[in-house]
């Protein structure tokens, strides 16, 4: 089997990562390969915000915690990941969604490939439509209509990945 198809087998979310920061080359890498996603029309309506600052990775955690009252206080929905990548993408591109999707499966393919966890976390869209957001893309100088589509976290697996579930039946038809 190809090393790519080999990732895109054996990729599984995190949820466990050492406290330890993430090279920085590596970093660069995961990115770089989320620039290269296909976008609808070659507009590349995304954007990402990588986030290596713990005292701002702690903020934004604890912001993404708030949209769900239920969790507890010391609850960390980034799983302790040091490095988070969020992607936002512009609302006027009719392909926002399905370009800021791709990038962040791209990215998380790149981390498997380079020996690295990570995880798709929700809540961006509701964490900058609110003024905390608003207020962090401000600093950054970053206008325009930006939809947030989702984080990246990022880190090195402090346990071994699962095995994959089962593929489910009838996941694929064909047409010949």
């Amino acid at each position: 089997m190809n090393d790519t198809l080999k990732v895109l087998e054996t990729r599984r979310s995190c949820r466990s990562f050492k406290p330890d920061m993430v090279k920085e080359e590596d970093i660069q890498a995961v990115i770089k390969a989320g620039t290269y996603a296909a976008t609808g029309r070659g507009l590349q309506s995304p954007i990402i915000i990588a986030v290596t600052n713990k005292e701002k990775r702690d903020e934004i955690s604890r912001a993404n915690r708030s949209i769900n009252p239920a969790w507890a206080e010391d609850f960390d929905p980034f799983y302790g990941a040091p490095v988070i990548l969020i992607v936002l993408a512009d609302r006027n591109v009719p392909t926002y969604l399905y370009d800021g999707s791709l990038v962040l499966g791209n990215m998380m393919n790149a981390a498997e490939s380079l020996g690295l966890g990570s995880i798709w976390i929700h809540r961006a869209k509701e964490e900058f439509d609110s003024d905390f957001g608003k207020q962090i893309l401000k600093e950054l100088g970053i206008e325009g209509d930006y939809e947030g589509i989702g984080h990246c976290a990022l880190g090195y697996a402090a346990e071994p990945a699962k095995a994959p579930a089962p593929r489910k039946e009838n996941y694929v038809y064909y047409i010949k």
